[in-house]
């Protein structure tokens, strides 16, 4: 059984190996797995006028409009299948290969782009598995989310394996964990708040490198 501190210092050691690459790659983590915040009006009469304006445009204006958003969803679908998923698959396997033997190289990251194909069918499977059992309740679908928290580390390791026997590996892997890894990531909860006061300083410099390395550890720990 994997102990947590045992595996915190771990992360920290090869994060400090290699500190600058280390917090690039959670950087880029952080921004395409956490998202970008996109603002948006929540005031109802903003709402209703934002209705009413577009009730007004002419039927050329509507469907270009309409044309336009189409246009967004499928550039964004695009972006997000082949450069985000295999971005992150990448930078998880950076920090698996910079636990194993630091320092590593940022040009790990170029594994996650060996197969579109895979990684899309992959990681879609795994998001329709996360949305429908967060249509159940939130609860499973926490606990399903860290089910399927070793995907990306299997993808890069085990090329050979469909995505369906990732997914199902990954599940392997956290039975039996999935509380003490959710107890591992309650440990980094002052980190994170102190990046709060800190305006996500601590968080891009500190807390998330050292998290994502820590996560990486607890990889190698269950393989």
């Amino acid at each position: 059984m994997w102990n947590r501190a045992e595996l915190k210092e771990q992360g920290k050691i090869a994060f400090k190996a290699n500190y600058w690459r280390s917090v690039l790659a959670a950087f880029l983590l952080a921004i395409f797995v956490g998202g970008i915040t996109v603002y948006t009006r929540s005031n109802s009469s903003d709402w209703d006028e934002l209705v009413k304006q577009f009730s007004q445009l002419s039927p050329e204006a509507m469907a270009a409009f309409i044309g336009g958003s189409i246009t967004l969803v499928i550039i964004s679908i695009l972006i997000k299948i082949f450069l985000i998923n295999p971005l992150c698959v990448g930078c998880y396997h950076f920090f698996r290969q910079n636990v194993e033997n630091a320092p590593a190289d940022l040009g790990e990251v170029k594994v996650g782009f060996q197969n579109y194909g895979r990684t899309f069918l992959t990681l879609l499977l795994r998001d329709v598995f996360l949305a429908l059992w967060t249509l159940l309740l939130v609860i499973p679908g926490i606990v399903k989310a860290y089910s399927y928290r070793m995907v990306p580390y299997i993808m890069a390791d085990h090329p050979e394996l469909s995505p369906t026997e990732v997914i199902n590996k990954s599940k392997e892997m956290m039975n039996g964990h999935k509380f003490n890894a959710f107890i591992l990531d309650l440990s980094f909860l002052g980190w994170f708040l102190l990046g709060v006061l800190t305006l996500g300083l601590v968080n891009v410099f500190w807390t998330n490198p050292y998290r994502e390395n820590t996560d990486a550890a607890l990889y190698l720990a269950l393989k």
